[in-house]
């Protein structure tokens, strides 16, 4: 038998999880995004 605690995050855990990575991919992204944008402006 396995234990799936160890494996798999809580329910609470897993929602933190997703948040946090949430909290840092939303203005990582966008600040790619306005780096592309402004890469023309370059060249």
């Amino acid at each position: 038998m396995t234990d799936r605690t160890t494996t798999a995050p809580s329910g609470g855990r897993l929602v933190l999880t997703v948040v946090a990575w949430l909290w840092v991919l939303i203005p990582f992204l966008y600040g790619v995004y306005s780096l592309v944008l402004k890469v023309p402006a370059l060249f």
